[in-house]
């Protein structure tokens, strides 16, 4: 992917998990992986839930 589309497809991937919808549209390890590592996703009790900072990077 290059960077923009990269950018985008994890924006929709956070706003997937806000909406609980990554359960059924199954976000990649990969994405969820890279939104660890950007700090904008977080484990908690077992599920995978947006920061704070996730929250600002979607605006």
């Amino acid at each position: 992917m290059d960077e923009i589309t990269d950018e985008i497809a994890l924006r929709w991937a956070l706003r997937d998990i806000i909406a609980r919808r990554h359960r059924f549209l199954r976000v990649s390890e990969a994405k969820i992986q890279r939104l660890r590592e950007l700090q904008w996703v977080e484990d908690r009790d077992g599920e995978v839930e947006v920061t704070e900072a996730g929250r600002q990077a979607l605006g």
